[in-house]
């Protein structure tokens, strides 16, 4: 057998349910609803568990003006009876925060993003930071019917960590997935940089999310991460131009902007996450050889049902239909209970 020397992965599929944050939040049914549905019929397909992040201050915020608009009413109920059948089908819903939305607004027609000063939990004061995950902890906990045990951060931006440590405890949040290692990134909304991470599937960590603590309370999952050439960005970039159809995102909304990104990537190598977004999912087999036979534990892709494509689901079905059998595909709940 191919793989007979080496160990078998654990493999987690994890996904931020989200809208956009850009100058264009894009629709419920086209961000959310229709790619969900996709990956929820490609788990049933072969038999693949999830996990799915939920933005909840948006959940939250549905709920605070869904008497007053229909249209919010209507979003509402769709968006909670699909958590209902992500639960439905085994997939497993987990914490996502991204603070901002305790400054953004619905004017009638649109949702108003007020990132600046207000998009990682950091811009807050100890108490808000308190306040809101215990808020947003309590709202998913009653959503889904029982205890969310992982977290991750809207943007990646956990740090620094020391400032939500004690909440976390006080919450039980057992396991963070946010950081991948060699990522960084600054700009004048969010910023966050790992490249001080231990390069391991998982350790144990305490008040510097960077530092490895063997007797620390929490652990971290790192999304996996790969360094990608600038070859696979000009790929990327030129293959959206010459073939939108397979390219264009499904959802239809605009991201928040990251100036000098472009550039950076299309002129350097560049540690980024593995994704089943876009032109990313192209890499999923590859990545998944190289950690196989490398011995490594755990292998955690990170994806947005709003950032899926038409070729991205084609490359992520070829990697479900490689992997299925020889690896484990698991859910974060499903982690903390086999521990």
């Amino acid at each position: 057998m191919k793989y007979a020397n080496f160990i078998t992965l654990k493999i987690f599929l994890t996904y931020d349910y989200e809208l956009f944050f850009g100058e264009k939040t894009g629709t419920v049914e086209k961000c959310l609803i229709e790619p969900t549905n996709q990956l929820l019929d490609l788990g049933e397909t072969y038999q693949v568990a999830m996990t799915f992040f939920v933005d909840v201050g948006y959940v939250m915020k549905l709920e605070q003006y869904a008497e007053e608009f229909h249209q919010l009413r209507k979003d509402l109920l769709q968006v909670k009876n699909q958590i209902q059948l992500i639960i439905e089908k085994g997939h497993d819903v987990q914490l996502h925060v991204h603070p901002h939305w305790e400054k953004s607004f619905y004017d009638g027609e649109k949702w108003v993003m007020n990132v600046k000063g207000n998009y990682k939990l950091d811009d807050f004061s100890d108490e808000e930071i308190d306040d809101i995950l215990t808020r947003y902890k309590a709202y998913t906990d009653q959503l889904i019917g029982r205890k969310t045990i992982a977290f991750r951060a809207g943007g990646w931006c956990i740090q620094p960590f020391e400032r939500f440590s004690n909440t976390f405890s006080k919450l039980d949040i057992q396991v963070d997935t946010s950081v991948f290692y060699g990522g960084k990134f600054f700009s004048e909304d969010y910023n966050f940089d790992f490249t001080r991470a231990p390069k391991k599937s998982s350790y144990r960590f305490s008040k510097d999310i960077c530092q490895e603590d063997v007797n620390g309370a929490f652990t971290e999952l790192p999304i996996s991460s790969w360094r990608y050439s600038p070859f696979f960005y000009w790929n990327l970039y030129i293959r959206g131009r010459l073939n939108p159809e397979q390219h264009k995102m499904l959802g239809d909304g605009k991201f928040l902007k990251q100036p000098g990104r472009k550039k950076s990537v299309l002129t350097n190598f560049t540690w980024n996450h593995v994704s089943t977004d876009g032109f990313y999912a192209s890499k999923l087999k590859q990545i998944e050889k190289h950690l196989t036979r490398n011995n490594t534990e755990n292998m955690v892709v990170i994806g947005h049902p709003k950032s899926m494509t038409r070729f991205s689901f084609l490359k992520l079905e070829e990697f479900m239909k490689s992997c299925y059998k020889k690896h484990q595909f698991l859910t974060f709940q499903d982690r903390v209970a086999n521990n």
